[in-house]
């Protein structure tokens, strides 16, 4: 469908390659173990994932800091769940986190296929709304940084998907138009309508099992991005 005209790939990485939920809910089994916190992991996580979708649409639209939706996301799960925790105690889970995310590395199924299958025709690149140092090890510890050219995130950019400017500076250091590219991910507000705004195709990983919309064509798995590139 877009293999006469499709130059350059874009994807997400968070929920769209590299499968954040789990990689996340290992991190936490870890951690919480290692700092003898007493809450089975299905309750905190029941809590903590809708938060900190909440609290990363605050810090996507600037609402809040980095460093307030590390701290916050955490305190307001324990004060949810009615567990008293020092501050210290979410400082350190807060660090740990960020030093242990990277080192799992699941992946969506059929990643490394349809990576496999798309590098011989086009050039794939990465925009992500997440932190530089975390980002970077995750793709090298997945072993899938050799697949993209350019990795831009909205530390390097100054701003966060949906923002115009982080896809403008993509295009840029790809060396490519908005019109012989597409963006792949799982946010409809952030990767799909951002990216359309500036005139890339679209395509919707849906990973979070969202409602039909009419924004773009949506696949299920990755596997169906065979059926467009």
């Amino acid at each position: 469908m877009y293999k006469e005209t499709v130059t350059d790939v874009f994807f997400d990485l968070d929920h769209t390659l590299w499968d954040f939920e789990k990689n996340s809910a290992l991190t936490f089994e870890k951690i919480l173990a290692e700092n003898f916190v007493q809450i089975a992991l299905d309750d905190f996580l029941k809590v903590y994932v809708p938060l900190n979708m909440d609290f990363w649409k605050l810090f996507r639209e600037g609402k809040i800091t980095k460093e307030e939706l590390r701290y916050q996301r955490l305190k307001t799960t324990f004060v949810r769940l009615g567990y008293s925790v020092s501050d210290e105690l979410i400082y350190r889970l807060s660090d740990q986190y960020i030093e242990y995310l990277s080192t799992y590395n699941h992946l969506f199924p059929n990643t490394m296929e349809i990576l496999n299958y798309l590098k011989p025709s086009y050039k794939l690149h990465i925009i992500t709304n997440g932190f530089q140092e975390v980002q970077d090890k995750k793709l090298r510890n997945a072993n899938i940084d050799s697949f993209f050219g350019q990795v831009v995130n909205s530390e390097m950019a100054g701003v966060k998907k949906p923002d115009p400017v982080i896809f403008q500076l993509a295009l840029q250091r790809a060396n490519t138009l908005p019109e012989r590219s597409m963006m792949i991910g799982d946010s409809i507000e952030a990767d799909i309508l951002g990216a359309k705004a500036v005139g890339f195709h679209t395509l919707h990983f849906n990973a979070h099992k969202e409602p039909a919309h009419g924004y773009c064509d949506i696949i299920h798995d990755l596997e169906e991005i065979k059926t467009y590139l």
